[in-house]
């Protein structure tokens, strides 16, 4: 069974600390730096009292938070079973980030397509996902890919044409739900593309078909290793030539391209690029404060700030809307004094390895009260250590990304007693 070494209180940068015997219910024995260490969750009601309950979609930016599923724990769920989702509690949420202004990108990674989520059970949530926001009047956009494919072994790919058909059944799905196609990074074409020849075949012919501009997905090797050498280069900035070709090709049929390449300047010199009328959806996890308000907010200039599709703001959305109705103000310092202090805590959630934040996203949807399990799709909860959460709570607890401080220490309590670790 775990155990800590000697306990020794914390401040933990803002938090004052408290006495190693300390077991006041605003204090938490938690394993930090591989001591016990008593932590006191900081006052935050001011902070919290700032953010709001609800909120309208801003004017001034264009902002999708992506979305995670919530599982149903009295389903196995675990690594290879088939997804088994806990529905209610899934849409409850989208109606959370409805409530606050925000679209919703959803079937996309953060929901743990090809991590978890198989196709039936994301076919599922994008009917459901896209029914609801008919309801409500939300914006949705959803993931195409081609994850129904399955995986194949290198150099036994799949064909083009069958790439694209898995596109095109995934596409059909979403437009009949009444949603924006997000045409997402394909394994299966990353495999199978010789060259960006291949790319631009299979892009072109879809977007040749589309009655709606789509948003296109470049995800980078931090989130998924797989998708390497996407648009046919390895070289970054020889794929960002590739696919402006493309989308200077087919500038009609795309909306936007959502970049999640966590290299703020690349971002930067593709946003610049773009022929007008297409925008740049930051997925970049780590610098979204400023690539989001951008280096010509005053002007306004279509190439001179950054729109959002980012995972970050599925436990932020409060934040987020804080933040986005005082850049529609023009009140750019109370929208940096609002995002800017939450940068540690997205840091921390997409740390290395990238690709698990899943994880880190779900934890915090179950300390906030949106779920009362921690259980993943895919057994993903296993894929955080201890430690690491336990300072991911330390950090949502100073970013004020808790929204009832007592309840989420209750549960963290109740999580590190599942681990062995006493209070």
């Amino acid at each position: 069974m775990p155990s800590f070494p000697a306990s020794q209180a914390s401040p933990a940068s803002s938090a004052a600390s408290a006495s190693p015997a300390s077991s006041t219910s605003g204090s938490i024995l938690l394993p930090l730096d591989g001591i016990a260490t008593r932590y006191r969750l900081p006052d935050t009601a001011d902070l919290l009292a700032q953010l709001p309950s609800r909120s309208e979609p801003a004017r001034s930016r264009t902002v999708f938070a992506a979305a995670h599923v919530v599982a149903d724990p009295r389903q196995p769920n675990g690594p290879g079973l088939p997804a088994g989702v806990d529905w209610e509690a899934t849409l409850a949420f989208r109606h959370h980030l409805w409530s606050l202004g925000l679209g919703i990108a959803d079937a996309m990674d953060t929901a743990q397509r090809g991590m978890g989520l198989d196709w039936p059970a994301t076919r599922e949530l994008i009917r459901r996902s896209g029914a609801e926001a008919r309801a409500v009047g939300g914006r949705l956009a959803c993931g195409v890919g081609t994850d129904q494919l399955g995986a194949t072994s290198v150099g036994d790919g799949h064909s083009l044409t069958s790439i694209t058909a898995a596109y095109e059944e995934q596409w059909q799905v979403v437009e009949e739900a009444g949603a924006q196609v997000v045409l997402m990074a394909s394994r299966a074409l990353a495999r199978t593309a010789s060259g960006p020849d291949d790319y631009a075949e299979v892009y072109g012919r879809l977007l040749a078909q589309s009655a709606e501009p789509v948003i296109l997905h470049w995800l980078g090797t931090p989130f998924d290793p797989a998708l390497a050498g996407y648009w046919g280069a390895g070289d970054l900035d020889t794929a960002a030539e590739h696919v402006l070709a493309l989308i200077r090709d087919h500038a009609d049929k795309v909306d936007g391209i959502k970049v999640s390449l966590l290299d703020a300047d690349r971002e930067i010199a593709l946003r610049r690029a773009l022929p007008d009328g297409v925008r740049l959806y930051t997925g970049d996890d780590f610098h979204y404060p400023e690539l989001i308000l951008g280096d010509q907010h005053s002007s306004g200039g279509a190439q001179g700030f950054s729109h959002a599709l980012l995972g970050v703001f599925d436990p932020l959305a409060r934040h987020a809307a804080a933040a986005l109705a005082a850049l529609d103000r023009g009140d750019t310092d109370r929208y940096r004094a609002v995002l800017e202090p939450t940068v540690p805590l997205a840091r921390h959630i997409f740390a290395t390895p990238t690709r698990h934040y899943k994880t880190g996203v779900v934890f915090l949807a179950h300390l906030a009260g949106h779920q009362d399990h921690f259980t993943m799709v895919g057994g993903a909860q296993e894929n955080r250590e201890v430690a690491h959460l336990a300072r991911l709570f330390v950090l949502a607890a100073e970013a004020g990304a808790l929204p009832d401080p007592e309840l989420a220490a209750a549960r963290m309590r109740t999580f590190l007693a599942t681990k062995g670790f006493d209070q």
